[in-house]
């Protein structure tokens, strides 16, 4: 981290790298294949909680140090060293890690992407699934291996896989505790692509741009509008969905709407589905 970046926290079990808007922020446990411990779940917390109110940052983009995205909880620190803990303790512990792993990540308000560039295991699936969207090296190796140590995977992993996992293959690699790569790992959705490792970062860096190019407010919307809409009935996700358009409206301050319809019909400048229409507020510039 530079000069510039000391009031963000992290910089020793979490790095931060600011790059055109994009927030690069690694898992940085590399000997240990970043699992993750009690101390990287906390400076995590503090990361990302500095880095929603930081102008630098416009997405996020999740990875790991090293060749692996995370190996899941650390377990010797996170499980063993904990055994002795009294249950308040245990459990302060653990609502740290679900905090930022599920809680704060599915519901952040910037973007959120998941780089996995090697092993992803167990634990590592929570922040996986949490992020908005995931890209893997074809090469990333994937598994939930709890069932050959003779426990199962907890903590809401096996929450997260069932989310976005069919329950023939969710079953199948929980019961077995067989490895995947990337390009199993998108052709089950784990992901949504995978790309060969030397060229992960540009592709990802490329998602991030396109995503940096929307409207920012009507991008939070939608993705937290989606989130909700999940557990809702049909009724009463229409309500929702209204009152959520007529809040983007009145708290949007590039005036989106608006100005799309009049480049679309008044200017005849901007064509539906095409791409977006063009951003001439001045905070559309903001990293």
């Amino acid at each position: 981290m530079s000069d510039s970046d000391t009031h963000i926290p992290g910089g020793k079990l979490v790095l931060v790298e600011f790059d055109e808007g994009i927030a690069w922020v690694s898992m940085n446990r590399p000997e240990k294949r970043n699992a993750m411990n009690p101390a990287l779940n906390s400076e995590m917390l503090a990361v990302l909680d500095a880095l929603e109110v930081d102008d630098r940052c416009g997405v996020v983009v999740l990875t790991g140090s090293g060749d692996s995205y995370s190996a899941g909880m650390d377990l010797k620190e996170f499980f063993r060293e904990s055994d002795s803990l009294a249950p308040e303790a245990w459990h302060q512990i653990s609502r740290v890690a679900q905090t930022w792993q599920v809680t704060r990540l599915r519901h952040y308000p910037k973007p959120t992407i998941a780089m996995v560039n090697g092993w992803c295991f167990g634990g590592a699936f929570n922040s996986l699934v949490a992020c908005d969207l995931a890209i893997a090296a074809e090469e990333a190796i994937f598994g939930l291996s709890e069932v050959n140590w003779g426990i199962i995977p907890a903590g809401n992993v096996l929450k997260s896989v069932a989310e976005v996992m069919t329950t023939r293959d969710g079953l199948y690699y929980t019961l077995t505790g067989e490895t995947f790569d990337g390009r199993k790992a998108a052709d089950m959705k784990l992901v949504n692509i995978a790309v060969p490792k030397a060229e992960l970062r540009e592709r990802t860096r490329a998602l991030a741009k396109t995503l940096l190019s929307k409207n920012r407010a009507a991008v939070r919307a939608a993705k937290h509008a989606f989130r909700r809409v999940e557990a809702l009935s049909w009724d009463d996700s229409e309500d929702y969905l209204a009152a959520k358009l007529d809040q983007l409206r009145l708290t949007d301050p590039e005036g989106g709407r608006n100005e799309g319809m009049r480049q679309f019909l008044d200017a005849k400048t901007y064509r539906p589905g095409l791409g977006g229409y063009q951003r001439t507020h001045k905070d559309s510039d903001k990293a």
